[in-house]
């Protein structure tokens, strides 16, 4: 993570290195640049929980296999692009909010579009005002929106099609900060596409077997369905695709260092073979 001085490019996009095909991935919460006018009052140690730390390092080989990759560059933390305009808590500003809110569960937990909490430690020591949560949307919420939207309406209109690809990172212990009582593990890994509404059954199946082929555990929609990105590109009545993916942190780093663990070499190797997979389920439907 680092703290810039002035402002930064919000997201990299890497295109493909090889024959492009239509499938477009994005990791939204990959961020590590923190914006001079975040004004956390948490340390650094607590805010970068919030982080899918290395997940678009882990996902690094997917536009040699044809696909175009897309990462956050800011923290969402401080504003998540995977959440809508009006997920917002009322209660973190300091005066009403130009237009009418529709706070969800997310929000809730104090991860809506406006992260207020981490940890269950409040985020900030003051109220914020609309002004500055619009200048977070602007210069960088909407930015990244438009970037992936465009990937996503290219690869339609040459294409037919298109497969996206939702990346992210998990906590260890998932259930616990969603306040979910149960005794069973968290899966190594989640496919999420909001209980088979979003996505080709048959990739999803694809990925699955890939994983547990490869010796991980896998769940479904359990605890992470998916939320904002893959409901607004998921169609498959238009041939429009979108999962969520989300990987188990434990598997490849100290959640309290941030350090990476041995494992971290083994698991972007299997994850540069499952792109290979998914493109290969690609090319047979263009």
């Amino acid at each position: 993570m680092r703290f810039a001085d002035e402002g930064f490019e919000p997201y990299v996009l890497s295109m493909p290195t090889s024959t492009a095909i239509p499938l477009v991935c994005d990791s939204p919460h990959s961020g590590v640049i923190y914006p001079a006018d975040f004004l956390s009052c948490l340390p650094a140690s607590v805010l970068r929980s919030g982080e899918d730390t290395y997940v678009d390092e882990l996902w690094q080989a997917l536009p040699s296999v044809g696909a175009t990759l897309l990462a956050a560059n800011f923290p969402r933390t401080y504003i998540d692009p995977n959440r809508e305009l009006d997920d917002i808590d009322p209660n973190i500003l300091a005066e009403p909010w130009t237009s009418e809110l529709h706070p969800t569960e997310k929000s809730r937990l104090g991860h809506g579009l406006i992260w207020s909490s981490v940890r269950n430690q409040e985020m900030y020591d003051r109220k914020l005002w609309v002004a500055e949560v619009e200048n977070r949307i602007g210069t960088y919420h909407q930015p990244y929106h438009a970037a992936l939207n465009q990937q996503i309406e290219n690869a339609y209109e040459r294409f037919g099609g298109v497969w996206h690809l939702n990346l992210h990172s998990m906590p260890s212990n998932s259930y616990e900060l969603l306040e979910i009582d149960t005794d069973k593990p968290l899966a190594d890994f989640v496919l999420g596409d909001r209980d088979g509404t979003t996505c080709d059954p048959t990739l999803t199946g694809i990925i699955e077997d890939f994983l547990l082929e490869c010796g991980y555990t896998v769940a479904r929609n359990d605890p992470f369905k998916g939320v904002a990105l893959i409901a607004r590109i998921g169609r498959p009545e238009e041939n429009r695709h979108s999962l969520q993916i989300e990987v188990n942190r434990a598997l490849y780093m100290d959640e309290d260092s941030y350090e990476k663990s041995a494992n971290f070499t083994t698991l972007q190797k299997d994850l540069a073979q499952l792109g290979v997979k998914v493109a290969d389920f690609v090319k047979l439907l263009i």
